[in-house]
């Protein structure tokens, strides 16, 4: 198909966009095939009417399990069983499989055209990557990175991350992994906020520097770039000495920290998301703790003030929601966006910018998607306020393009009491 987008005004994800009007922007098949000046679209162009509507990249999120709803929940359920009774036959299998290519749809139809997968179910995530791409199912690209490599007792063990024991038996768990074709490896080196018995301990390093290093030897040995967990600062420094390309969540950096950062080129994947609802809200709401609210402050803090000293030193910021956990659903990336805003003091601009070419770039795929050029891909979507004046505008998406593929006025069914909680803390 050969589309013109008319009557829109172009926000072209690049780091100084500014709203430009009276452009057409051209699509061919799965590409953007140009951008020029209103009314010298071609004739053989089929014209979309955007009614002064804001076209732009679609957005990326770079941390997501699929699995899971983000549905609240005061008890938390045990994720080993719930996995186990998941993969515990083919039916269930199929519908496990069936859940996560719903909710992939929903991350596209809420505006995400390229999601990364942090820790699935066995090999669901490229499964399903490969059935989107042959176009067997609607969804967004994904980078897949299947089940995670966890040790004993870490975090997601034995549900989204198999359990390593040694350095041979990670490098060989990798090893495994990387049959089903995943696009990264991911690590899951510090415990979480639930997994704290103590205040004060949410990043409680649990892999050791020698099983770090031979997963991320292992890992970049098979061409593939290794993300993880981290959520403290011993963890962070763990991991970037051991040779992590991508640090998740983060903690409050030192001296040393940001150096390590720098030598090695990593990039810090800012998830202020699943923090918030342990740290802001009433504990009648979450059924937190007081200990799980004040880790979940501890952490918030940690990945705010990582984020803010990255951007001063010039290094690599990404975003992403770690959708999955309580409150946080597969149709509200825009809320990370606002938040990148909000708690890290960046531009509008600069926070629409990093969860559109930003990621692309942290992702290794900036030279195919995440701004609006001609010879990328046609990921887009279009809102009808400027997000630039105010980032709530992606909340409410009216077109989006995939791969070339239109999606007009999309709805997502949304959970009434997250969407009731978190808009408290706009």
């Amino acid at each position: 198909m050969k589309y013109a987008l008319v009557n829109g005004i172009l926000l072209d994800g690049t780091e100084a966009m500014q709203p430009r009007p009276g452009l057409t922007v051209l699509l061919k098949g799965d590409r953007i095939e140009g951008i020029v000046p209103a009314g010298t679209e071609p004739p053989d162009y089929e014209k979309i009417d955007l009614s002064g509507g804001y076209v732009m990249p679609g957005l990326i999120n770079l941390h997501v399990h699929l699995p899971a709803s983000g549905k609240p929940t005061v008890k938390q359920k045990d994720p080993r069983k719930a996995v186990r009774l998941m993969t515990s036959n083919a039916l269930l299998r199929w519908v496990a499989f069936r859940v996560c290519a719903g909710y992939a749809k929903t991350e596209l139809l809420s505006g995400v055209t390229t999601l990364r997968s942090v820790g699935g179910i066995q090999a669901i995530d490229s499964r399903l990557r490969d059935k989107i791409l042959s176009g067997g199912a609607a969804g967004p690209r994904i980078l897949a990175g299947n089940m995670a490599v966890s040790v004993p007792g870490g975090h997601m063990a034995g549900s989204l991350a198999y359990e390593a024991t040694s350095p041979e038996e990670a490098a060989a768990l990798v090893r495994k992994i990387a049959q089903d074709k995943p696009d990264l490896i991911k690590l899951m080196i510090t415990g979480g906020v639930l997994d704290a018995k103590c205040k004060g301990e949410p990043g409680e390093l649990k892999m050791s520097p020698a099983l770090v290093k031979a997963a991320c030897d292992q890992a970049h040995a098979l061409g593939l770039p290794v993300a993880a967990h981290v959520e403290s600062p011993q963890g962070v420094r763990v991991a970037l000495e051991g040779g992590v390309d991508t640090i998740e969540h983060g903690a409050r950096p030192d001296e040393e920290i940001l150096r390590l950062f720098e030598e090695r080129k990593a990039c810090h994947v800012a998830t202020i998301s699943p923090a918030l609802p342990y740290a802001l809200f009433d504990r009648s709401v979450t059924g937190a703790s007081e200990t799980e609210q004040y880790n979940g402050k501890l952490v918030m803090d940690g990945i705010i003030d990582c984020a803010k000293a990255c951007l001063a030193r010039g290094i690599p910021v990404g975003l992403g929601t770690d959708t999955g956990c309580p409150y946080i659903t597969h149709y509200d990336m825009w809320r990370e966006v606002y938040y990148f805003h909000k708690f890290c003091g960046v531009s509008n601009a600069f926070a629409l910018h990093t969860a559109t070419l930003g990621n692309a770039r942290v992702a290794g795929l900036g030279e195919e998607i995440g701004s609006v050029e001609p010879g990328k891909c046609a990921d887009l979507i279009v809102t009808r306020q400027n997000p630039l004046e105010d980032l709530k505008a992606l909340r409410h998406v009216d077109v989006v393009i995939a791969r070339g593929k239109l999606y007009r006025s999309p709805k997502v069914k949304k959970i009434e009491k997250a969407q009731r909680e978190l808009d408290k803390f706009l």
